[in-house]
């Protein structure tokens, strides 16, 4: 274990010189320090875990006994440079469950302590982020150390040495952290200040051009029993001032009304306004603020990939100071749909350089925010996530459409005895895309006869995707080729702001023209294809009844275009054998589920698919722009 730690410890604290986070200290007394041979004799950041106590505690279990164990963490900074925004991973490995800890939080777990740390853990320290040097402070070791108690086993050290080779962005002009990118982030800025509370303004950006962000939550944990007085531009999902007063906050501030504040939980969440609360005087009237949490990618519209919120948080002793600020931690943001898996895992908030804005007054100036953190999110995603949009394919060489796979989207409520969801997708006649999947029994059953192909039975389950595309080889000639792609939204949700990437692995670089989408090709790629509806025109309509519903089933929300591709820079490309084909699809951020085969060009080139999907397709559209 010794070991273990020693390599952990070396890689932290070398890495440390790029983080933050935060906790209230205790009102127990610390160990004494590390023996000072062992501490001076180190000239970089010396770190020991000492072991002080344990002892098992009930139930009694021979088996699996549980083990009370306090220990403490020291962190002296006897290096040259200061260190910003101090992080250290403890190597647990025995299911620890923590519940106590001084001087930091836990920079890698969401969740408040008591927290199972068996995998080890980030501690992140709070209040103090940064650890001064001994020059700097002429060895005023309040500054330079800190001790972290937690509630293990022996005493082990290590001295940690500045790699020679590394160089520190912060420079003598620039006291702070360089910002950082990733898919999120989430800038908070303190605008004003008093003794006793402040008004942050939150800003959450999205900088992944495939990603967007739908009814968006947002929480965060207070560590020093802040609370929200009042917000604009977004407002708490629960407004609940109980916690304040039957707690401190209540016998400190005696003559405040509680009734006007909005919410004194320890982990708020956060939630948009809608459009219609953007110019309320009260609540709105903060730029990029109320839209429902709609957050889109900023290839499509910059003006549109970032939320804005402002909040005013009143603080308690011994923080009432007009420069004593301290930020939520363990901050999470959620996507809802349609992509509600899309899950980001946020680092501590990291102090940067006070952000700037334009003057509100309209002048050409700016004015800097008193004191900025920043918190990076990066997307993660289940293993098993299954996807919700799936792609079929058609060509005009061939007659037959390949349908979207068995269960590409999932069968799991589908009974064994009633489909098969391993049997392959029978193979359609194209207008059947058209027809809802319970419908399309009878026209799988004639047209497998017709091109004497087995039925099996059971026949295969669906899709059940809620959005299917269809990409179709429309021609194929000298100079170029086309290709039709069609969107059917076959749920029960208009689809707004909608946006698709297409990768051709090959063909990509020939990309010329889109007729009825915006489409672009996706900065810093060359294959990919990034398409969004045009003004007015950019909503994909839900499922509906058809004009008569009694004779003819629900029609899907459809949207469609050719693409035209030339083959003066792809000449070598063999777009009927697979090169026209798409590699990869997305949807609103979802990768779509593709056939595993390609339509075959055997059967020669027959214009009949082509014919009937286009003529079903100018018949449904007046019907479907309704």
């Amino acid at each position: 274990m010794a070991l273990n730690l020693r390599i952990i410890f070396v890689i932290t604290i070398l890495l440390s010189l790029n983080s933050s986070h935060s906790l209230p200290t205790p009102q127990q007394q610390p160990p004494p320090p590390p023996s000072a041979s062992l501490s001076t004799a180190c000239n970089g950041v010396f770190l020991s875990y000492t072991h002080t106590t344990g002892y098992p505690i009930p139930p009694t279990n021979p088996a699996n006994q549980a083990y009370r164990f306090e220990s403490t963490v020291t962190i002296l900074n006897n290096g040259l440079n200061e260190l910003k925004s101090w992080r250290v991973f403890v190597g647990f490995q025995h299911n620890e469950l923590l519940v106590f800890a001084t001087n930091v939080v836990l920079a890698d777990v969401t969740s408040s302590l008591p927290a199972f740390v068996g995998n080890g853990t980030v501690f992140a320290g709070l209040p103090e982020t940064d650890l001064k040097s001994a020059v700097e402070t002429a060895r005023d070791w309040t500054q330079m150390e800190v001790q972290i108690r937690l509630v293990g086993n022996y005493v082990m050290h290590i001295c940690c040495i500045k790699d020679s080779s590394f160089r520190s962005k912060i420079t003598a002009e620039n006291e702070f952290l360089p910002r950082q990118d990733g898919d999120i982030t989430i800038m908070y800025d303190v605008m004003r200040s008093s003794e006793t509370d402040y008004w942050a303004q939150v800003s959450i950006s999205n900088h992944n051009t495939l990603r967007r962000l739908d009814n968006w939550k947002l929480s965060g944990e207070w560590m020093r029993d802040e609370f929200i007085y009042g917000m604009k531009g977004a407002y708490p999902y629960v407004v609940d001032t109980s916690d304040c007063i039957f707690g401190r906050q209540g016998q400190f501030y005696k003559d405040m009304d509680f009734s006007a504040a909005l919410n004194c939980e320890r982990r708020p969440t956060i939630i948009d306004l809608p459009p219609t609360r953007a110019n309320d005087t009260n609540l709105g009237r903060v730029p990029f603020c109320c839209r429902n949490g709609t957050i889109l990618p900023p290839n499509m519209d910059p003006s549109k990939s970032k939320s804005i919120f402002q909040m005013q948080v009143y603080k308690m002793p011994p923080d009432l100071n007009k420069s004593e600020l301290i930020p939520p931690q363990k901050w999470k943001i959620i996507g809802g749909t349609p992509n509600p898996d899309n899950q980001y895992q946020c680092g501590p908030p990291v102090r940067v350089s006070p952000s700037t804005f334009p003057d509100s007054s309209g002048l050409p100036t700016e004015s800097r925010s008193i004191a900025s953190w920043q918190v990076v999110c990066n997307i993660t995603r289940p293993k098993q996530t299954r996807p919700r949009c799936c792609v079929s394919f058609s060509a005009f060489f061939n007659d037959s459409a390949i349908p979207c796979s068995t269960c590409a989207c999932g069968c799991n409520n589908i009974p064994s005895q009633t489909c098969s969801a391993i049997e392959p997708a029978l193979l359609l006649p194209p207008y059947a895309l058209l027809i809802p999947f319970e419908n399309r029994t009878v026209e799988a059953v004639e047209w497998a006869e017709i091109k004497r192909l087995s039925v099996p039975n059971p026949l295969p389950c669906g899709d059940n995707c809620g959005v299917r595309i269809n990409w179709h080889l429309l021609s194929d000639y000298r100079g170029g080729w086309t290709a039709r792609i069609t969107l059917l939204n076959w749920g029960e949700t208009d689809l707004a702001d909608w946006f698709a990437a297409v990768q051709l692995d090959n063909a990509g670089p020939g990309f010329e023209q889109v007729y009825s989408f915006n489409g672009t090709t996706l900065a810093g790629s060359n294959n990919t294809i990034f398409l969004q509806g045009i003004s007015d025109f950019n909503n994909l309509a839900a499922e509906k009844d058809d004009a008569n519903p009694r004779k003819h089933p629900r029609v899907p929300g459809y949207q469609q275009s050719v693409i035209l591709f030339t083959k003066k820079t792809t000449p070598n490309i063999n777009v009927a054998r697979g090169d026209g084909f798409p590699t990869k699809v997305i949807f609103n951020g979802d990768k779509c589920a593709l056939p595993a085969v390609l339509p075959s060009s055997s059967g020669g080139k027959i214009m009949t698919a082509t014919t009937v999907l286009v003529s079903l397709a100018t018949a449904l559209a007046p019907l479907l722009m309704q």
